[in-house]
């Protein structure tokens, strides 16, 4: 949102040269802030149809996403009833979402739809985007498997969510990275042969190159934790209950910052 910052600066500028050109970019920020703050208070109704939104469209696009390869096979569709099961569905979501699954595994399925109706509702709101995209990757991992068809299929949906190639690139890293250290997995490794591609995978969980500074490691953990926090993610819109995949993807993170911390020390 730059609106603000852009008008202000050329009033500034028309008015005052250069330095009434960067009051008028700081009154344009002040604005731009408050616009956005007053847009993340949305009303009951709109913050139910966000929510609806956003629970259609991320279980349409797993069973999108699981007929990538032409078919839906059996182990897929218990694979996806489990990861329902992790992120503590009630049963009539249950029911709902697999409902849902049903309809984007069909073969002629176009998730062009689905996508113009999530930018119309949700579209104002960056971390569910970023959000649909890990459930969606959360999905394609649970085999332990990440194949071509997988790959092409959410890079269809990343683009229909207005993501660049590197943004969904560094993305898909990053969250790759944190499912590495589910339930702090890394532990065993930590004082073992293994311990510098360990230490590699925290600084890609974190999308920190080894060489950040301590200051910017930290300020990247927070912004994470703030994104997965509960209570942030549903005044955004996602349902409560399926918030225990961000929940957990939280741990993760706190793994991999550990860890990063742990061989600073050494």
């Amino acid at each position: 949102m730059v609106f603000g910052k852009l008008i202000g600066g050329l009033i500034g500028f028309s008015s005052g040269g250069f330095f009434g050109g960067l009051l008028g970019l700081f009154v344009g920020h002040i604005f731009d802030k408050a616009l956005r703050k007053f847009k993340e208070h949305e009303s009951p109704e709109k913050l139910a149809a966000i929510q609806s939104t956003f629970f259609e469209t991320t279980f349409t696009l797993i069973g999108y996403l699981a007929k990538a390869d032409g078919r839906v096979s059996e182990e897929e569709i218990k694979q996806t009833e489990q990861l329902m099961g992790q992120m503590g569905l009630t049963a009539d979501h249950k029911r709902e979402a697999i409902r849902l699954f049903k309809i984007g595994s069909v073969p002629d399925f176009d998730p062009e739809e689905t996508l113009k109706i999530f930018r119309e509702v949700c579209g104002h709101r960056a971390q569910l985007s970023q959000m649909l995209i890990v459930y969606l990757v959360n999905t394609a991992l649970a085999d332990g498997k990440f194949d071509k068809n997988e790959e092409s299929a959410l890079r269809r949906v990343a683009q229909g969510l207005n993501y660049s190639n590197f943004a969904f690139e560094q993305l898909l890293r990053m969250i790759k990275a944190q499912g590495s250290f589910a339930g702090g997995g890394y532990q065993q490794y930590s004082a073992g042969k293994n311990a510098k591609d360990d230490l590699t995978t925290a600084y890609t969980a974190l999308g920190v190159s080894a060489t950040a500074s301590d200051g910017e490691v930290k300020k990247a953990y927070r912004k994470l934790m703030s994104e997965y926090h509960p209570d942030k993610l549903m005044g955004q819109g996602v349902p409560d209950d399926m918030l225990k995949a961000a929940t957990e993807r939280s741990q993760e993170v706190q793994a991999a910052y550990d860890l990063i911390k742990k061989s600073r020390k050494n």
